[in-house]
């Protein structure tokens, strides 16, 4: 079956890539000339050149695409309009050139993201009957698309997800945590305890095939994440025990959060260049609590977690010192 796959050089991307050829897909994959293909390069793909603003090379990429699964998307940007353009006008693009070449199809799906809805509301986990109440432009971005995948739903066989905050080997967001608990600092936002749903790419990357491959999963929207929650307190903890590091645990006013994202924002209008924490960013990792409910994908899908969080975080800590980026 072939399998065509935008973002494959990604974080998710690449394992996901990876995934697929293990289970027997031929692969097709979009990518720049400008693309680092360290991830992917020792598999058997067909490159196509191009990106998702270019029609002809579309209809061209899936016009033979038994399964389409659209990772690509702008998850640093400088401003509204580059969210936008990343994630809710290249899924149309993608889209649209399904649309046109009717190709045999059996599963588009779509990565969202748990910010397309917005944060849990009063503690209480969030899930697909969630209405949408995304609070950032990345996230509305996000929402757009989804909306975007549902105007085909009785014409594509569309499947959506939505992972939360994923972590894993060659992740290098969530690395800055990492990095601050190998330097002997747990950076703690606010002062309540903030609960999050979590997933190691890998687990991710099974539920991405479980609804890819089930028949149930066709028209319908999934969180793939974690069965518990957890507070960074107790992440933190974990992860210094594993990495045999004495911790201090610092409280960040969210004050001062927001006022490293001003300084942050003004650095990259200078640089032209984005940046981790911006003012959007800092309005996500303020909130009290980003939690989803897996109960729909469990259900519907048979999913659930492969590894403990223990076993994620230590694979994890153990790829980022095998590269040389913790000592």
């Amino acid at each position: 079956m072939l399998a065509f796959i935008t973002g494959a050089t990604g974080f998710i991307g690449s394992h996901l890539t990876e995934a697929l050829h293990a289970k027997g897909y031929t692969l097709r994959c979009l990518v720049r000339k400008t693309s680092n293909l360290e991830w992917i390069k020792h598999l058997p793909i067909e490159y196509v050149y191009g990106d998702l603003f270019n029609p002809e090379i579309l209809r061209k990429a899936v016009s033979d695409a038994e399964l389409i699964v659209h990772v690509a998307g702008t998850t640093k940007a400088r401003s509204a309009k580059g969210y936008f353009l990343g994630n809710h006008v290249a899924t149309k693009n993608l889209l649209d050139a399904v649309a046109a070449t009717h190709p045999p199809l059996k599963r588009f799906v779509h990565i969202s993201s748990q910010a397309a809805v917005g944060p849990s509301a009063n503690g209480v986990p969030i899930d697909e009957k969630t209405p949408f109440h995304p609070i950032t432009a990345y996230g509305e971005s996000k929402m757009e698309a989804e909306k975007e995948c549902l105007k085909f739903r009785d014409t594509i066989p569309i499947t959506i997800t939505r992972p939360p905050a994923v972590y894993g080997p060659r992740d290098r967001d969530v690395f800055t945590f990492f990095e601050s608990v190998n330097k002997g600092l747990q950076p703690m936002i606010g002062f309540n305890n903030k609960e999050v749903s979590l997933i190691h790419v890998r687990d991710l990357v099974h539920g991405i095939l479980l609804a890819a491959e089930h028949p149930a999963g066709k028209g319908n929207t999934y969180f793939i994440s974690s069965a518990r929650y957890y507070n960074w307190r107790e992440i933190g903890e974990l992860t210094s025990r594993i990495m045999q590091k004495r911790t201090l645990r610092v409280r960040v006013p969210v004050s001062l959060v927001y006022t490293i994202a001003v300084l942050s924002e003004l650095y990259s209008m200078i640089t032209r260049q984005p940046v981790l924490l911006n003012y959007d960013k800092a309005k996500d990792i303020v909130q009290d609590s980003w939690t989803c409910s897996i109960a729909k994908a469990r259900g519907e899908l048979g999913f659930s977690e492969q590894r403990t969080l223990e076993e994620g975080i230590r694979e994890t800590v153990a790829w980022y010192r095998e590269r040389g980026l913790l000592k």
